[in-house]
C-alpha cells in the first residue's frame, strides 16, 4: 500500500505542477492581451467546459484514490472541499453532453468557494493558522495533519488549491472568450 501511495502522490504532484504552470500562463494571458495572450484566451475559452471537466474528474479520482484505496481518512475541511468539486464532474459532464457552456459561471463560483477552503486548509497545515484540531470537535482526523508532501510544498490541500484555482481561471477565460 505504501508503494501505491507513493506512486499516486508522484502522479498527482506532477499534475499539480502542471495545473500551476497552466494557471500562471492564464494569468499572464489576462495581463498581456497581446497576440499570444489573446490566442491562449481564445484556445482555452473555446474548450473551457472540457478543461474544467477533466480537471474536476482527475481531482475527484485523486481524492477517492487517497481515501478509498490508500486509506487516508479525509478531515472535515477535506469533506468541505469535496462538496465543491464532486458535483462539478456531473454538472460539467452534462454540460459537455448538451454542449452548454453557461455552466462555467456556476463552476467558477463553486471553485472560488472551494479555493478559499483549500487555501485555508493549506495554511493551517503549514502552521500559519492555529485552530482546534478536527478531533476536538468530534471528528477523527486533524485538519493540520500532513499525509503526503512532494517537492517540499505540495500537500493534498495544495493539490486542491491548484485545481480550484485553475478551474476558476478557466471560468474567467471563458467569460473573456465569450466577449471577444
Amino acid at each position: 500500500m505504501q508503494a501505491l501511495a507513493s506512486d499516486v502522490t508522484s502522479v498527482f504532484a506532477v499534475l499539480t505542477i502542471t495545473t500551476q504552470i497552466f494557471s500562471v500562463i492564464l494569468i499572464l494571458a489576462f495581463v498581456f492581451k497581446n497576440s499570444w495572450g489573446k490566442k491562449i484566451i481564445l484556445f482555452t475559452g473555446k474548450r473551457s467546459v472540457l478543461i474544467i471537466f477533466i480537471t474536476a474528474l482527475l481531482a475527484t479520482v485523486g481524492s477517492l484514490l487517497y481515501s478509498e484505496v490508500i486509506g487516508y481518512e479525509p478531515c472535515k475541511l477535506c469533506w468541505f472541499q469535496r462538496i465543491f468539486i464532486y458535483p462539478q464532474v456531473i454538472l460539467l459532464g452534462l454540460a459537455l453532453w448538451k454542449r452548454d457552456s453557461k455552466i462555467v459561471f456556476y463552476s467558477g463560483v463553486l471553485s472560488f468557494v472551494g479555493l478559499i477552503i483549500a487555501f485555508y486548509h493549506y495554511l493551517l497545515q503549514r502552521g500559519v493558522f492555529e485552530t482546534a484540531p478536527c478531533s476536538a470537535i468530534g471528528y477523527g482526523v486533524q485538519c493540520n495533519e500532513i499525509f503526503t508532501m512532494s517537492y517540499g510544498y505540495i500537500t493534498i490541500p495544495l493539490m486542491s488549491v491548484s485545481v480550484f484555482l485553475l478551474m476558476l481561471l478557466v471560468s474567467i477565460t471563458q467569460g473573456l472568450y465569450s466577449r471577444m
